[in-house]
Parts: structure tokens; sequence; C-alpha cells
């Protein structure tokens, strides 16, 4: 049973105020709070076990070493991937999807070929495509989304043409919140030859994720979303994939051996993991999973569901409100504007003196802010630990700024 006071309990910057108010924190589409588990094994990692990972013969070293690569198993499990093999670790989403667009696409592509795209995606997941357009002539297909906020996977489906080359799309808008098919989009991709990345940094925090069912080629997650350290992440790399796949980078750790005239190349996954990691960081990323899978996914999917309805409600009762997506399929993260005057980033600014957290501007996804036709959006994002008593708490800053604005 899904225990909400335990689990504020458990994240002690949630015990704090800001302003002289209580923190009511709904900026997690940007950065999660973290558990007191994570904090106590970051600082455990440095005061007691540090030391450089691999090849290290001495205890710390060992120590290190068994509880980094520990957290590919976990990750693996995390999102069934089958195997801890299809597991390349790394800082988050945006080293992911580089890595997929340097080390899989740019060989493979030449001037003509088309990658498709939704209007959703985070820069994340377009500026590394932009890249192969402005180096290589390759052209970017996008698909746009309903009225509602919906992305149809048929008309990525239909967006697919002889020349396209990879879809590459969001599990979840971290603007409108909308939940793509992707399992569908998968298996239209994958029924015309084309290979399929998902971004799957919003999603993977908030309800299960399989990438075996979904069928991705690609699955990219970040860490600081799941609870977990920054500068941690990984990405699945389906086998056929991970086999075409050239390195990213190169230094150590990603070798066997190395002359004066020769590189011989690391099995994958190492062959993509060039240099010193982030050690601590992916160590606090796996004691985050343990914690998210202890709590369950399908009862945190269940908890923000409710919490997600309740927001819902109460936010379609400010009339003049202008919530950005109503799709039917929506995680909880809602993205809006008010009436008036007031610019995103003031309404921010009042909501911050009544110590609600939220994110003012174009939330790295300028295609879609055109798309909409709005410069700017507050975004309110809930996690696991936010309560329908801190939903209240909003809506009564909310009316303030209408109050201040209007």
């Amino acid at each position: 049973m899904f225990d909400i006071q335990k689990v504020r309990d458990d994240f002690p910057i949630l015990g704090r105020q800001v302003n002289g108010k209580p923190l009511v924190y709904l900026d997690n589409g940007a950065s999660a709070q973290k558990p007191q588990v994570v904090i106590d094994a970051i600082y455990t990692a440095y005061a007691e076990e540090y030391a450089n990972v691999h090849r290290g013969l001495h205890t710390l070293s060992t120590i290190a070493t068994e509880k980094y690569e520990g957290v590919r198993a976990k990750i693996a499990h995390f999102l069934n991937s089958g195997s801890e093999d299809n597991i390349i670790l790394n800082s988050g989403t945006t080293e992911g999807i580089n890595m997929v667009s340097y080390g899989w696409a740019a060989p493979r592509m030449q001037a003509g070929d088309e990658i498709v795209l939704s209007i959703m995606e985070h820069h994340a997941n377009i500026v590394p495509w932009h890249f192969l357009r402005e180096r290589l002539g390759v052209v970017i297909k996008w698909v746009d989304v309903d009225s509602n906020g919906d992305l149809d996977p048929e008309a990525v489906i239909a967006a697919i043409g002889p020349k396209t080359k990879l879809v590459a799309v969001t599990h979840m808008s971290n603007v409108l919140g909308t939940v793509v098919d992707v399992k569908a989009i998968c298996a239209g991709a994958h029924a015309k030859g084309v290979p399929v990345l998902v971004d799957g940094s919003q999603s993977a925090v908030h309800m299960p994720v399989d990438v075996t069912d979904i069928g991705a080629d690609f699955y990219a997650i970040t860490g600081h979303k799941l609870y977990g350290p920054s500068g941690s992440g990984a990405i699945y790399v389906a086998p056929d994939r991970m086999a075409e796949m050239r390195p990213f980078m190169g230094g150590g750790d990603m070798i066997r051996d190395v002359t004066r005239d020769t590189v011989t190349y690391n099995d994958p996954p190492m062959k993509f993991e060039a240099g010193t990691p982030g050690i601590v960081q992916t160590i606090g990323l796996g004691v985050a999973l343990d914690y998210m899978m202890d709590v369950g996914m399908d009862a945190i999917a269940a908890h923000e569901a409710d919490l997600s309805a309740y927001a819902r409600g109460k936010l379609d009762g400010l009339n003049w409100l202008n919530i950005q997506g109503q799709s039917l399929t929506k995680g909880a993260i809602f993205s809006f504007t008010i009436e008036g005057a007031a610019h995103a980033h003031d309404i921010s600014t009042v909501l911050d003196k009544k110590g609600v957290a939220v994110r003012a501007g174009t939330h790295c996804a300028m295609p879609l802010m055109e798309h909409m036709g709005v410069g700017a959006t507050c975004r309110a994002s809930f996690a696991m630990y936010n309560t329908t008593d801190e939903v209240d708490v909003l809506i009564d800053a909310l009316e303030l700024c209408h109050d201040l604005f209007a």
C-alpha cells in the first residue's frame, strides 16, 4: 500500500520552508528531490569507499567497482531490458541521444536521408539531429500533435518514407504530460524497417517501463529525474543496434589494447564508456532505483494518477487559466498561462512567494511552443511525494496571481 506520509518523510528537503512558507515542490519535471537513502549513499561513497573503478586491485577500488557495476543490472531490471549488456551508463539522456547521433546515425546517413520527430520533443532529442542536418544534409520531418496535445501513432508511421532512417520520439512530453503510444510507433516503424529511439526522461519516473514489450531500439533515461543524482543516467540499446554502433568517445576503459598503430576496442557496453565515469552519481542512481522499486512503480503510477485527476479538476475550475494540452492519456504535468498581461516568469515569482516551486519558460521545447502559439508557460510537474493538499496551495497561489494581474 502506498503510504504518502512515509514517502514524504524519506525526503528531507520537503520539511523546509521557502519565503516563510512550507515548500511545495512542483518542479519535478526539471529535476526531482532526493530521498535520504540516496543522500546517505553519496556520503558513504565519498567518505568511506571512494576510489576509481575497474582494474584497481585494492580494497576500495573493488568496493567502488562492485557498487558501480551493480547499477547496470538494476537498470536492466528497472527497464526489463533482458540483459545488463544492453545498458550503457552515461551522464543522462542528453549524452545518450548524442551517442546514438554520433555513434549510430552519423555513420549510416547521407544527404536526403530523413529522421522523423514529433513536435513535442525536448531539445535534447532535437539538437543532435540538427547536427546531422547541418553536417550531412539529413532532413528532419516533423509530426504535429492534435488540438488536445495527443500524438497519433499512425501519423508518425505515415511520415516514414523510403529515405527515413530513424524515428526519435518522446514517451511522455515534458511540457504537456502527454503519454505517447511508443509501442505502436515501434511496431509500425519496424514493419517498415526503421529503428526507433525513445526519450524516456519523463516516462520512466512516473510509470513502469518495459523496453522489451515496447520494442524500442534505443531508450534513454536520466538519473536526476529518477530521484537520483545529476550527472547519472543510461541508455538501453538493442543488441542488433549495439553491434552497429561505433564508439562515441575514445579513452580509457573503452579499449582492450592500444599500440602505436592500432586500437582494439572493448566489448559492448564498455566500448561506449570512455574515461572515468560518474562513479558516485551512478551509485546514487542505483540506490534511487532500488527506492522506487521498493515503493513499487505500479503504486507510484496509481498515486500520481489520482493526484493528476485531482489537480486537473481544480485547475479546470479556474476559467481564466489556459492549460496547454488536454490529452486523456496525460501524466501529472500541467503547463499553463493566465489570461491577461502576466508573463510566465511573473507568475512563477508570485508562486515562489507562497513557497510553490514551478518552472517558467520554454521548457527546452521551442518548436512545441511555436506550435501552440505561446512564448512561455508555467509548468507544475508532480512527483510521488506530492499531495492533494499541495494542489490546493497551488490553486490558492494561482488565484492570488489572477487577482494581481487581472
